[in-house]
């Protein structure tokens, strides 16, 4: 713990995906600063690894400078850099290993790199209270329910596909539905309009979820659609300005002088088959998009209650945690509540100050990890897309923590 008189302070550096994120804390876990950017695409696209990697670049010294004057510091005066080793998108997750590594060196200030799902776990801890819940980990590139044994959090069930948070934004693509300020947020207030249930794919493997094939299913309902579809983000996406990346594709085909190859390519692009679907418990067609985004919503947070419920019985915990963007989602939260009344648990939930990415978890997950002894060095704070959660040893908890 900081002395009366020299408080102890961590700077934490998160960009593992959209969203970048500094913060100042103290080692008594007060956070001082947690300002954060997040790279918001147009309609009907998602964000590509190389653009998000130079918003983040255009976004850092301004947002360090906010973070340290928020906080009242200066970097003379930080005791610790942590940054996001991993999981993540690279060139994301290169922007803040670099800053870390260099303002280490600048500064001669220690450095830790910190597992960013660990991260969200010890974060929700804090804010939360709860010491030893069964959480449900719920974001744009994860879905996860943990459990703390033998000095890890050993994972009992997660996607054999896409995360939760992917098949979010990848319906909000189809549909049309505005990134900003997130196209789960949008997604959850439209569902909340929503007066229909459709009936979807449900699929728990054991303690495993799939999401893909809901997916398609979505992207069936929309498209065949006679509304819809003209609406979906398929035919937005031929309307919109074009990426870098689709510039380079198109100058490609361009110098390619093939007609035959260019009209293929346009026809495979804007044509998709697909079959008629029916639904027993609905009339075709008698949906719009809020019931769809009320369907999918309903659907996805059963699956992941299922699971959730099944590893608390395997443990014989009393509490649940939602960590991760989507865990900020109120339908979520009531869904498992309900389960957890029934059961006499807890819930511990936050919300979009500490359930989404920020630097705060990162510095405090850092801190934790400096106090029980890990440390990195400059050669060693690297980054990695692959980092699991049960790879990371958990010394500053024992199992009754």
């Amino acid at each position: 713990m900081e002395a009366e008189n020299s408080p102890f302070y961590i700077l934490g550096i998160e960009g593992s995906a959209n969203k970048i994120g500094i913060s100042v804390i103290t080692s008594s876990g007060k956070i001082l600063s947690n300002p954060r950017f997040t790279y918001i695409t147009p309609p009907g696209t998602g964000f590509l690894p190389n653009e998000t990697a130079a918003h983040h670049r255009s976004k850092l010294l301004p947002l360090l400078a906010q973070s340290l004057k928020e906080a009242g510091v200066t970097m003379s005066q930080i005791n610790l850099i942590a940054y996001t080793k991993g999981p993540g998108m690279a060139p994301p997750l290169s922007v803040g290993a670099i800053c870390a590594r260099t303002l280490s060196l600048l500064y001669g200030v220690p450095i830790i790199g910190v597992n960013h799902c660990v991260a969200h776990i010890e974060m929700g801890r804090h804010a939360t209270g709860l010491q030893n819940p069964v959480v449900l980990y719920v974001s744009g590139g994860n879905t996860q329910v943990i459990a703390f044994a033998d000095g890890k959090y050993r994972i009992f069930g997660e996607t054999i596909d896409i995360a939760v948070g992917n098949c979010l934004d990848r319906f909000a693509r189809l549909a049309n539905i505005s990134n900003d300020p997130a196209p789960g947020y949008n997604i959850e207030q439209m569902a909340k309009l929503g007066k229909r249930y459709v009936k979807m794919p449900y699929i728990v493997k054991g303690m495993d979820m799939s999401f893909s094939g809901i997916l398609s299913f979505c992207e069936d309902l929309i498209l065949t659609h006679p509304v819809l579809k003209n609406e979906s983000g398929f035919i937005q996406k031929e309307q919109r300005p074009l990426t870098s990346e689709e510039k380079d594709e198109k100058a490609s085909d361009e110098e390619s002088d093939s007609e035959d190859e260019e009209a293929e390519l346009l026809r495979k692009r804007k044509t998709i088959k697909r079959k008629n679907i029916k639904n027993k418990n609905i009339k075709d067609f008698e949906y719009d998009k809020n019931d769809l985004c009320f369907s999918l919503q309903e659907t996805i947070f059963c699956m992941l209650t299922e699971v959730t419920e099944r590893a608390m019985a395997h443990v014989g915990a009393d509490s649940v945690l939602i960590v991760g963007g989507v865990g900020c989602n109120e339908r979520l939260q009531t869904i498992i509540k309900a389960m957890l009344e029934e059961r006499g648990g807890a819930l511990g939930a936050m919300d979009e100050r500490y359930c989404i990415d920020n630097g705060a978890m990162i510095a405090y997950t850092g801190w934790l990890m400096h106090s029980s002894g890990l440390s990195d060095s400059i050669e060693t704070a690297l980054f990695t897309q692959n980092f699991r959660t049960d790879e990371v040893d958990v010394r500053w908890r024992t199992n009754v923590q």
